[in-house]
């Protein structure tokens, strides 16, 4: 069976996106549903895009290494050194990749052979799981539960792992597990216990550990992001992978890159040089400059990093004022770019017998977007078939977007 066929044959999470965007053409909702700013990029950010497009010097404008820029694997290595407390060699232990997208495709391809296993936590980005079954393997899905006293509690839950399914989960058969920290959908930025208790499975049963860092520069205050390639015995069997695009908040700059052990980048780096060869060379080379700015402010409230946690956080707090005035529950995002809100209060007073959806937060999310103009995203699409009845009742909103657009998404939640 071809790749392509094993990806038809699965269910395609494409399919939902592409009727996202036909009901965006339809109805013009204000959209709080895709997970990107509709804000312009920070002046700096153009400016280093257009230095080098303006640049005399003839191999700033063709083919580069295939793994990467010279001074952009520089400058990764020297941020995740710092991050890491451990030295990451730009030679052998970073490659950079045409996005995140695929730096995943490249690391499950590369990694996973026919019958291997593989953990996913969910509800889980989509697209891991038809990367899996692309490549043979057989996802083996362990949920994020919330806590015991949401129900029937007004403050903010927390997501949590069941630590006996998950122990239950690892086998000899388990080849790898996808750690994607901070969380989508959920927000949940695991911390130190949590990924020391990951990382303990992932030595005894000698498992690789993909880990999907993009949202690592969205990480709110208290909270901080840990990387589990940073605890004992775990950089050797992890592939961390990264977005430069997300980190500075222009998702068409397709920017990523996986780093870790040489052994394990090298079935990456196979794949990457025969289906891209190399990743676009001006925007490597503004990011280069990007990430060298950034590392000599590091910690300081001038960096743009800093700023943005400050920005995004305030963004996240209207939002959740907001959804918290109405029938809605929000659950408190410790990182990312997305709320999750409960409905369960609203249903009794929404009328969704025109949608033939099977599930109520497909069903909701039409109906938002029909009858008041307002487009969210549903959480099963996030689910596997048999967990997506226990998200159902929840959908999810991106706060990373101008304030006029969240105060105009306000007005619309507020005359529900």
């Amino acid at each position: 069976m071809s790749l392509i066929d094993r990806l038809v044959r699965n269910e395609n999470p494409t399919n939902y996106i592409k009727e996202y965007e036909e009901l965006a053409k339809q109805y013009n909702p204000v959209d709080l549903g895709l997970g990107y700013p509709d804000y312009l990029p920070a002046k700096f950010i153009t400016e280093a895009l257009s230095e080098v497009l303006s640049s005399e010097c003839v191999d700033d404008h063709q083919y580069t290494n295939p793994q990467g820029h010279p001074r952009l694997r520089n400058a990764l290595s020297k941020m995740f050194s710092h991050h890491l407390n451990i030295n990451v060699d730009p030679e052998q232990e970073m490659l950079v990749t045409a996005g995140s997208s695929e730096a995943l495709f490249c690391a499950v391809m590369g990694l996973i052979a026919p019958g291997d296993e593989v953990i996913v936590i969910e509800p889980c980005f989509m697209v891991f799981v038809s990367l899996i079954k692309m490549a043979g393997g057989v996802p083996k899905y362990v949920s994020l539960e919330l806590e015991e006293n949401f129900k029937d509690s007004q403050s903010f839950a927390e997501w949590k792992l069941d630590r006996k399914k998950i122990e239950q989960i690892f086998t000899v058969k388990t080849k790898a597990i996808i750690m994607n920290t901070p969380h989508n959908p959920t927000g949940k930025v695991f911390d130190m216990d949590e990924l020391t208790f990951i990382a303990d499975l992932c030595k005894k049963w000698n498992v690789i550990c993909i880990a999907d860092e993009v949202y690592e520069r969205m990480v709110f205050k208290p909270k901080t992001h840990i990387r589990i390639a940073s605890l004992p015995g775990m950089f050797e069997r992890t592939v961390t992978l990264g977005a430069a695009e997300k980190s500075f908040g222009v998702t068409g700059w397709q920017i990523g890159w996986a780093y870790g052990h040489p052994l394990l980048l090298q079935a990456l780096r196979v794949l990457h040089q025969h289906v891209v060869f190399n990743a676009s060379t001006p925007l490597q080379i503004a990011f280069a400059k990007m990430f060298e700015e950034e590392y000599d402010k590091l910690g300081q409230t001038t960096s743009y990093f800093e700023e943005t946690e400050k920005d995004l956080r305030e963004k996240r707090d209207y939002l959740v004022g907001v959804l918290s005035k109405i029938e809605m529950k929000p659950i408190l995002p410790q990182g990312g770019m997305f709320i999750l809100a409960d409905i369960t209060q609203m249903l009794p007073h929404v009328d969704l017998s025109s949608e033939k959806e099977k599930f109520i937060d497909l069903k909701f999310v039409k109906w938002l977007t029909k009858q008041h103009r307002l487009q969210t995203f549903p959480v099963t699409i996030f689910c596997s078939e048999n967990n997506k009845k226990s998200y159902e009742n929840l959908i999810r909103f991106c706060f990373v977007k101008k304030q006029s657009t969240l105060e105009e998404a306000a007005e619309i939640l507020k005359n529900l």
